[in-house]
């Protein structure tokens, strides 16, 4: 009965005043919470309806204005007519519907409308190297695809001649009904629930799909993994998501790539930093040494008195940027390795080198050795 319905307002949590923004936002926030695909607490699929009843209502101007001036009763036949049914959400789809049309998921989507409509897209995630990622590879994945059943050619009939007319819409594939409202009677139109909105009904199901019309199947697909691709990015490729319905085209598969963790190298951006271990003597006296980069091992020069944490930087020996020419720099952050043990005679030559400086003052080998 009206007068035990909450307020539509009361039940979004918003007042008179919001705008349609504010009633969509409570609206998702709510739906959200208490669909019950997602709760599974008693009460949480009535609570939902309770949630998708008032938004029906306020998310249409028309209705909205209705119920502003005339509460439930401009919906409940005791204005000089009513919905039918006594429904006021009559005609405009079931809960899972309004769920769907803003959270995705294409269950139902294909009775509320007889044109075409494009599949969801899916994702699928692929685990590559750390040099795979830098060099770029081509590699094959199998993801789950739908594919028109290729004895029905997507029907989902046995033979083409099992299908019927449609009894309820008598083959239009939709539904229209008439109602007394206070403005008088309104006509309104509908998918038909029964065809689906195709017009039509299968007599006898194609034994291959089981009427599906598609056959599911794990499918190779040769993608190329560009050179210069962070872990998270995704690759895209049109026409291998969802299938579509009613003919639509069928939606994109992305492909996120996880990039491993190297055992030697750190990304940032574009560039690579690695650490490198010298001894004392090279970074006193200095040196050449081989350090490995991403495109192989390359000689550096190591300058007499390079200090313990210094940084070389190696210009263009990092990463090519994904969509660019651009190519990043290669950091080598120096470890200056102190001997826990040395000989007599190094010991010998070191006490003696030292004695030397005292005299000078401090110097980087004071530093080194404090």
């Amino acid at each position: 009965m009206a007068e035990t319905k909450r307020d539509p307002y009361e039940i979004l949590g918003i007042d008179k005043n919001a705008t349609q923004d504010d009633i969509k936002h409570a609206y998702r926030t709510l739906a959200k919470k208490y669909h019950p695909d997602i709760n599974k607490e008693p009460g949480a699929e009535e609570k939902f309806k309770e949630i998708q009843g008032a938004y029906d209502i306020l998310s249409d101007p028309d209705k909205k204005a209705k119920y502003d001036q005339f509460g439930y009763a401009a919906f409940d036949g005791s204005m000089g007519g009513g919905f039918q049914g006594g429904n006021p959400f009559e005609g405009f789809g079931g809960f899972e519907d309004i769920f769907e049309s803003f959270f995705g998921g294409g269950g139902r989507r294909g009775a509320r409308s007889s044109g075409p409509i494009r599949g969801n897209d899916t994702s699928y995630k692929v685990r590559i190297s750390f040099m795979d990622a830098v060099k770029g590879k081509t590699i094959v994945i199998s993801p789950t695809v739908e594919e028109t059943c290729s004895h029905c050619n997507g029907t989902g009939a046995r033979t083409p001649n099992d299908f019927q007319t449609c009894p309820d819409c008598n083959g239009s594939g939709r539904i229209r009904t008439v109602s007394n409202t206070l403005f008088g009677r309104m006509q309104q139109e509908r998918a038909c629930p029964r065809c689906n909105a195709t017009g039509r009904i299968i007599k006898e199901k194609c034994t291959f799909c089981n009427g599906k019309g598609y056959i599911s199947s794990k499918k190779d697909i040769e993608i190329k993994i560009p050179a210069g691709i962070q872990s998270g990015q995704s690759i895209v490729i049109q026409g291998r998501g969802k299938r579509g319905v009613n003919g639509g085209p069928n939606g994109d598969l992305y492909v996120e790539v996880v990039v491993d963790d190297s055992k030697e190298f750190t990304r940032d951006g574009n560039d690579i930093h690695v650490d490198t271990e010298i001894s004392y003597l090279d970074a006193i006296l200095g040196s050449t040494i081989d350090v490995n980069t991403v495109d192989g091992p390359v000689s550096v020069k190591i300058p007499a008195g390079t200090q313990p944490n210094a940084v070389l930087r190696l210009q263009g020996k990092g990463i090519k940027a994904l969509r660019s020419n651009q190519i990043g720099d290669q950091f080598i952050h120096i470890k200056v390795k102190i001997p826990t043990s040395i000989s007599k005679e190094e010991k010998e030559i070191l006490e003696n080198l030292r004695s030397k400086k005292a005299s000078k003052g401090s110097s980087f080998f004071d530093r080194l050795f404090k």
